[in-house]
C-alpha cells in the first residue's frame, strides 16, 4: 500500500513541478508586478484544488449554490488532469533533449538543433512550453464545458440476433436505463425530459441495472414521482447496485445502514418497479416464454462486493426449459468471470456501472475513455461465443457534475 502511496505521490509532485515551471516560463516576459501576481494567483489556485480534492465529498454535499459547487469541482477535476497533462508533454521534451544531449555527445562537431536554422521563430522547447500550457487551459476549459452536458440524453438504439429467441418474442422492444444517482441530480424537469425520451420510444419491457442513488435512499425525494412515470405493458424490473447498499458513508449503526436498503427497496415498490434479487421471473407472450434473471451486485474488479448469487437466481430454471435467458447484472466483469465461464446458457446479459467514465472520445474509428484500463468491456455491445453483454453508458453521473465526450445514455434493444 505505502509504494502505491509513494508512487502517486511522486506523480504528483512531477506533474506539480512541470505546470509551475511552464506557469513561470509563460509569465516571465511581464512586468514584475503582473508576474509576481499571477504567480501568487496560480498558487492560490493549486492550493484550492488540493484543498477540493480533500474535501471532495464536503463539497458536493455542500450547501453551495449548485452552479458555483459544479463549476468548482469541474474547474478542480479539469486542473489536475491539465497537470498531468502538462507533465506528461514536458517528460518527452526531457527525453527528446536527453537523446539530443547523447547524439552531440557523440557528434560535437553537429549543427544545435535546439534553435530554428533560419534564426527566426522559438526553441523547440518553448514551444512545446507553450503547448503543453495550452493543453492544461483546454482540459479546464473542456471539463467546465462537460457540465452542460449531463442532462445530454443520448439514445443508442441497438439490434441483437439470436437463433435461440422464441418467435413471439422477435421484435421485442427493450429500454435499458442505469445508473441513475439521483443524490446528484440538480434539475428535476431536465430529469423528467430524460424519462420521457425513454417513453417515447414505446417499449415493451424497461430494466433497471443498478445504482438508483448515490448511497442513500431519501437522494429519491423529488425523483420519486419522475421515475414512477416508466411503464412498460411487460413491465419495470430492477437490479441493485454497488451503490444502492450505502456502502460508502457512515452510518449510525448496522441497523441503519440496513433500514436504508429496505426504504430503497419500498421506493422501487411503489414505482411499480420489481426488483430481483437473486431470482428469475417468467415472461411469457402469445404462448412462448423467455427468462429474466436479475442479481445483486457482483464484481470482479477494484474490491466492488460480491453480494450476487447467481446460483440462486439459477435454481430452478433449467427446469422450466426456456430457451432464451436476459440478465440483469449492474457490473460488467461479471461477465467475463463468472457468467460465460459458467452460465453458458444466458444469452444476453445487460450491465452498466462503469459510466464510460464519463469521460472519453466516441468517434467513428475510435472509442477510448480511461475507464478501459479498469475494465475490458466498459460501454456497449460485446460478443463471445454465442453470448451478447451490453454496457450502459449511465444515466446519471457521479462525482464529477458533467459529461465529456460520453453523454447519459438511453439504450433501446430490439431482439431479433
Amino acid at each position: 500500500m505505502w509504494k502505491r502511496l509513494v508512487v502517486f505521490l511522486g506523480i504528483i509532485a512531477v506533474a506539480e513541478y512541470y505546470s509551475y515551471v511552464v506557469v513561470r516560463s509563460a509569465v516571465r516576459m511581464a512586468p514584475q508586478y503582473w508576474r509576481n501576481a499571477l504567480m501568487a494567483l496560480y498558487l492560490l489556485v493549486t492550493v484550492l484544488s488540493w484543498l477540493g480534492l480533500f474535501f471532495f465529498r464536503q463539497i458536493q454535499g455542500s450547501e453551495m449554490p449548485g452552479f458555483l459547487r459544479n463549476l468548482y469541482i469541474a474547474g478542480m477535476m479539469g486542473i489536475f488532469v491539465g497537470k498531468m497533462l502538462i507533465a506528461v508533454m514536458m517528460l518527452v521534451d526531457e527525453l527528446r533533449r536527453l537523446a539530443l544531449w547523447i547524439w552531440r555527445f557523440f557528434n560535437p562537431a553537429a549543427p544545435s538543433l535546439s534553435v530554428p536554422a533560419s534564426g527566426t521563430g522559438i526553441p523547440r522547447s518553448v514551444f512545446i512550453s507553450r503547448m503543453a500550457l495550452l493543453a492544461g487551459i483546454t482540459s479546464v476549459s473542456s471539463f467546465i464545458y462537460g457540465i452542460g452536458n449531463r442532462y445530454r440524453y443520448r439514445v443508442r438504439r441497438i439490434r441483437i440476433r439470436h437463433e435461440d429467441l422464441p418467435a413471439a418474442f422477435r421484435g421485442l422492444k427493450i429500454v435499458q436505463l442505469s445508473d441513475i444517482h439521483s443524490g446528484s441530480f440538480d434539475n428535476p424537469e431536465a430529469v423528467m425530459q430524460g424519462v420521457q425520451r425513454a417513453l417515447d420510444e414505446k417499449p415493451d419491457l424497461i430494466l433497471f441495472t443498478g445504482d438508483l442513488v448515490n448511497s442513500r435512499a431519501d437522494e429519491m425525494a423529488g425523483y420519486e414521482e419522475i421515475f414512477s412515470r416508466l411503464k412498460a405493458p411487460m413491465g419495470v424490473y430492477s437490479v441493485l447496485g454497488n451503490h444502492d447498499y450505502g456502502d460508502y458513508v457512515s452510518w449510525e449503526s448496522p441497523e441503519a445502514k440496513a433500514r436504508n436498503l429496505e426504504h430503497l427497496k419500498r421506493i422501487q415498490e411503489e414505482m411499480g418497479w420489481k426488483l430481483l434479487m437473486n431470482e428469475h421471473v417468467i415472461l411469457e407472450r402469445d404462448g412462448a416464454s423467455i427468462a429474466l434473471i436479475g442479481i445483486e451486485n457482483w464484481g470482479a474488479k477494484a474490491g466492488f462486493p460480491k453480494y450476487g448469487n447467481m446460483q440462486r437466481a439459477w435454481q430452478g430454471l433449467p427446469e422450466k426449459n426456456i430457451p432464451f435467458r436476459i440478465l440483469l447484472s449492474h457490473d460488467p466483469s461479471h461477465w467475463d468471470a463468472q457468467v460465460r465461464p459458467e452460465y453458458p446458457g444466458v444469452q444476453l446479459t445487460l450491465s452498466g456501472h462503469t459510466h464510460g467514465m464519463q469521460f472519453g472520445v466516441e468517434i467513428p474509428g475510435l472509442k477510448w475513455s480511461p475507464v478501459q484500463y479498469i475494465y475490458k468491456k466498459w460501454a456497449g455491445l460485446y460478443r463471445e461465443g454465442n453470448q451478447y453483454l451490453y454496457v450502459n453508458r449511465g444515466f446519471g453521473f457521479i462525482g464529477y457534475p458533467g459529461r465529456l465526450g460520453i453523454l447519459p445514455e438511453i439504450t433501446v434493444i430490439e431482439l431479433e
